[in-house]
């Protein structure tokens, strides 16, 4: 049997429904629960500073035509240090955590002075990139060095936009080539599920790792 949502249900419309209105999510987003890949997004601020953005809602593509290796950043709020560095700089560079690193990733959230250095008082390393104008995290085990090429609202007048970056160029510890799988892998956001057919008062947002689970054909 399968349930059908196409209205926010009524056991969503108390603390849920508000919620979601607040922080700018819809209810679908809830109930759906799609995860999304987890990484740190980090430029520099027009001041000199690192900035650090912790970042999901996003995919990962190719283009058929010119080739390029592309990221679309779909929640980028339009106030935020990290919007105002990419359009000031033009780069960015992603950097993917593994679990032990996650603690300290969050940190930036907190540590998003203007004036800070976001990533050192986060307890992280910050170094240079190669090939882009952006620090990254050294104890990351994988960076990805990208350039700005377009943004677009969702929908007109919204204060959130998608962002396209290229890919230029990576740097893959060997530890993660060798076992792309489970705490040394890519983290998830599985954002705040919630089943409205038994809802609870409280709930939370959890993290997840890839587990292969079949194969399912060869090149």
């Amino acid at each position: 049997m399968k349930y059908h949502y196409k209205e926010m249900p009524e056991s969503m419309s108390g603390t849920y429904g508000e919620f979601a209105k607040n922080f700018g999510f819809d209810w679908k987003e809830f109930i759906m629960g799609i995860p999304t890949p987890m990484f740190l997004v980090t430029t520099y601020k027009s001041n000199g500073q690192p900035n650090a953005t912790m970042q999901s809602w996003a995919g990962f593509t190719s283009a058929n035509h010119g080739g390029g290796y592309y990221v679309i950043l779909c929640s980028v709020n339009k106030r935020g240090h990290l919007y105002q560095s990419l359009n000031e700089k033009k780069v960015a560079v992603l950097n993917f955590m593994s679990s032990d690193l996650y603690e300290a990733c969050m940190k930036t959230i907190q540590n998003n002075q203007f004036e800070a250095d976001e990533i050192t008082s986060s307890g992280l390393t910050a170094e240079k990139a190669s090939w882009v104008e952006a620090p990254m995290v050294a104890e990351c085990f994988m960076n990805l060095e990208c350039r700005y090429l377009w943004e677009k609202e969702i929908v007109p007048g919204d204060d959130h936009v998608m962002i396209c970056l290229e890919v230029v160029g990576g740097h893959i510890e060997k530890d993660y080539m060798e076992d792309m799988f489970g705490d040394k892998g890519i983290l998830y956001n599985v954002h705040y599920p919630i089943n409205p057919e038994n809802v609870k008062e409280k709930g939370c947002d959890y993290v997840a790792a890839l587990r292969k689970v079949n194969q399912s054909y060869e090149y």
